[in-house]
C-alpha cells in the first residue's frame, strides 16, 4: 500500500457533540467526500454497521473505508473480555477491506465529558502501566493475527495523552501495539509528533493530521475548559490553517518509508468552518507537503 489520502466525518458531524452537523444527511457528507478527492472515509456515526448495506453505499461514492475509532476499557476487563467486545467492530472491518484498528482505551476517559475540564485528564499510577500494557499486547497480537494492524490513538483526555504517557506506554507495550499517530493531539499534549516517527517508526502505524491554535488551547484549558469545549472554541483546524510544520511532518514519514493512510480529522463546529472548504484546504496541504517530500 503506498499513501492514500483519507478523511473522517466528524468534521460534517460530531459524533460526541450531536448538536454539531447532527442534521447532516450521510448522503451531502460522503458527497463532499467524493468531491473533495479523498480514497477513503473513517467510520462515522451516521454510518450503517451492516457491510451489506454500507460497501454498496461507499462504492457509489468511490470510497474505501478506512476503519473507524474504538472504545477499549482495558482498565475494568481482561485481554479476553476485550477481544469478545470487539468482535462485531472486527467484523466489520474485515468485510470491508480495511487493514487497520483504531483502538482507544475510553474506560475512564474525560474528553467527552463538558464538566471536566483538560486539566483533570486521568493518569495512569507508575505500577499500573505493566498490566495495561499486557492487556494492549494481547488484544495487538490478536488484531494482528486477524490480518490488521493495531493502531492505538493517544489522545487529549485519555491515559495516553502526555509525553511521559507515551514514555510508559511504548515501555510497556509489545512491537504489535502500533500508534495512530495524531499530529494535532500530540501537540497539544506536548509530544512532537516528528520526534515520534523518527523515532518510534515501526509503531507508526495509522496517521491523523489535524493542525492547531495553541492560543486558543492555552486560553480555554486556562479558563479550565472541557476538551469539547476546547473544540467550540477551535483550537483544532486543518493541515494549513494552524501552526504546525507538515513539510517536516511528510519528510519525516518519507524517511521511514510509511505506506498507509493519512487521514484528516479536524473537530470544528461545522457553522463556523465550513466542513467541505476546510477539508479541501487540508488536502491540498498535505498532498502539497508530501509532493515536495517526495511521499507522494
Amino acid at each position: 500500500m503506498s499513501i492514500r489520502f483519507g478523511v473522517s466525518p466528524i468534521a460534517w458531524a460530531n459524533d460526541d457533540m450531536p448538536e454539531l452537523g447532527g442534521d447532516t444527511p450521510l448522503a451531502d457528507i460522503l458527497a463532499d467526500i467524493r468531491d473533495v478527492g479523498f480514497a477513503g472515509v473513517e467510520l462515522g456515526g451516521k454510518f450503517p454497521r451492516d457491510p451489506a448495506t454500507l460497501a454498496p453505499l461507499l462504492k457509489s461514492y468511490g470510497l474505501d473505508l478506512i476503519g473507524g475509532w474504538y472504545s477499549g476499557s482495558l482498565l475494568h476487563q481482561d485481554a479476553t473480555a476485550e477481544i469478545a467486545a470487539l468482535q462485531p467492530h472486527l467484523r466489520l472491518l474485515k468485510a470491508m477491506g480495511s487493514t487497520v484498528f483504531v483502538f482507544a482505551e475510553t474506560s475512564n476517559a474525560v474528553h467527552g465529558d463538558k464538566a471536566t475540564p483538560m486539566t483533570g485528564t486521568p493518569r495512569l499510577a507508575a505500577e499500573e502501566w505493566a498490566e495495561f500494557g499486557r492487556r494492549l499486547t494481547e488484544v495487538a497480537d490478536y488484531i494482528r493475527s486477524s490480518g490488521l494492524r493495531f493502531a492505538y490513538h493517544h489522545h487529549l483526555g485519555t491515559v495516553v495523552e502526555t509525553a511521559d504517557d507515551l514514555k510508559h506506554f511504548l515501555a510497556h507495550t509489545g512491537p504489535s501495539v502500533g500508534l495512530t499517530l495524531d499530529t494535532g493531539h500530540a501537540a497539544l499534549g506536548g509530544i512532537d509528533p516528528v520526534q515520534v516517527i523518527r523515532e518510534q517508526p515501526a509503531r507508526i502505524a495509522h496517521v491523523h493530521c489535524k493542525d492547531i491554535r495553541r492560543d486558543v488551547h492555552t486560553e480555554a484549558r486556562g479558563k479550565g475548559a472541557s476538551f469539547l469545549e476546547g473544540v467550540l472554541a477551535g483550537m483544532f483546524t486543518v493541515p494549513g490553517d494552524g501552526s504546525l510544520d507538515y513539510a517536516a511532518v511528510m519528510q519525516a514519514l518519507k524517511a521511514i518509508g510509511y505506506s498507509g493512510w493519512i487521514v484528516i480529522e479536524a473537530e470544528q463546529d461545522p457553522v463556523l468552518a465550513d466542513p467541505r472548504a476546510y477539508a479541501d484546504l487540508g488536502l491540498a496541504t498535505l498532498k502539497t507537503r508530501a509532493a515536495e517530500a517526495g511521499l507522494a
